[in-house]
């Protein structure tokens, strides 16, 4: 309905009638002018029914819902069931082009300006969360351990004769093979133990730069987000490292924007030395399906290259997922959220505390974990040497992997 439509309207129905709904017409519009102009997530979240209005309007945007259209091409945004069409608002053509996944449709200019306004918001919820100086973000719909092989390919252009990854060790298997299906040999590191944590041997990530030779080392790649007792490498320090070495350095981030920790580590390691990437899960950070993750980093061309890397275009169901969360929460709910998760991993550490003394153990003093939990594992009255997080075994504590 435009102000035409609404004008004719009142020929048919009272004209104060008409002219209420189209006051409450213009509070959906102007909600969504904001969203265009400022690019950022606004303050206070969405109704439902504004969200729908806005993708419905993204919607008769693209080609194949267009009236009276007959595509007769590859690319027409053909779709079999009205169930799967209406599951996805009716955007099928998804996002990116053949030769870069951040590149506008012609055929749906819908889609491409939601993927546009997915990335811009996103990247003001990462500025929120901690990590005020990145410059760039995309959101691809891949997992995690695939879009840190997206990012080690494309240092594969700019560092050819790499053979090498320095990593701290950190026992999850998606890291380990995001290395390998890169085509790269992990250098793994161990870590040292300091009190009750697992913390990065910084000495020994030197020494394997030296022994290894800067020009075959393809990136360090580091981690934030681990269970106790491994703790968040120590971030500034590599990235001084990588700085001093001329080594690129990728961070896998996966759940560490929940953390205001974690992102400030991020922060500080850019402004004091070198992080090209960071790399963080949507539905660990936003409560959405599987299937997609935010690549960001501080040099927007380097970014952008990344984005050139992936071949072909892809699912804009990731992009459509978390920007319909994000809407809905608004910033303010997004960052009451994360004062929450403070607030309940406070609450669970202390009654975990009480727990394990009861039961003659005790919880891990790891303070630079600030997402995990760890307990030591005794038999009956000598200490095992094995401690394990309690996130390890969920199944068997019937505790959340993570606060």
């Amino acid at each position: 309905m435009n102000e035409e439509n609404f004008r004719l309207s009142e020929k048919i129905v009272s004209s104060s009638y008409v002219r209420q709904g189209s006051q409450a017409r213009r509070s959906h519009e102007q909600l969504i002018r904001h969203l265009l102009e400022q690019g950022k997530c606004p303050e206070e979240g969405w109704s439902e029914s504004t969200v729908e209005l806005f993708l419905s309007e993204l919607a008769v945007m693209d080609s194949n819902n267009f009236l009276g259209n007959c595509g007769v091409g590859e690319r027409e945004g053909r779709v079999a069931s009205g169930l799967v069409a209406r599951r996805h608002y009716r955007l099928i053509h998804g996002i990116g082009r053949s030769g870069d996944i951040a590149a506008v449709q012609p055929k749906a200019a819908g889609s491409s300006l939601l993927n546009k306004l997915t990335n811009s918001v996103v990247l003001d919820i990462l500025k929120l969360s901690g990590v005020r100086s990145v410059a760039s973000c995309f959101v691809v719909p891949m997992a995690t351990g695939m879009s840190l092989t997206l990012c080690f390919l494309t240092l594969r252009h700019r560092r050819p004769k790499a053979r090498f990854i320095v990593w701290p060790r950190i026992d999850q298997k998606s890291c380990f093979k995001a290395m390998i299906t890169a085509g790269y040999e992990p250098v793994v590191v161990e870590n040292v133990l300091e009190g009750d944590e697992l913390r990065t041997d910084l000495e020994a990530v030197e020494r394997k730069i030296e022994e290894l030779g800067a020009e075959n080392i393809l990136c360090v790649h580091s981690t934030t987000s681990c269970f106790a007792p491994r703790v968040p490498d120590r971030l500034e320090e590599l990235a001084v490292l990588c700085s001093k070495h001329d080594i690129p350095h990728v961070v896998n981030n996966a759940y560490g924007v929940q953390s205001s920790k974690c992102m400030h580590l991020i922060q500080q390691g850019s402004r004091v030395g070198r992080i090209d990437a960071f790399v963080q899960s949507l539905d660990k950070n936003f409560m959405v399906p599987v299937g997609g993750a935010i690549i960001a980093g501080f040099n927007e061309a380097f970014i952008q290259e990344i984005s050139k890397m992936y071949p072909g275009r892809a699912s804009a169901s990731p992009s459509l997922d978390v920007l319909i969360t994000l809407l809905t929460l608004g910033a303010g709910g997004y960052k009451k959220l994360l004062s929450e998760r403070k607030e309940v991993y406070s609450h669970l550490a202390e009654e975990l505390k009480t727990l394990a003394s009861a039961h003659g153990e005790r919880l891990l003093h790891t303070p630079h974990n600030p997402i995990s939990l760890g307990s030591s594992r005794w038999a009956g009255s000598r200490p095992s040497a094995d401690t394990r997080s309690v996130a390890s075994c969920p199944t068997r504590t019937g505790i959340p992997v993570r606060t």
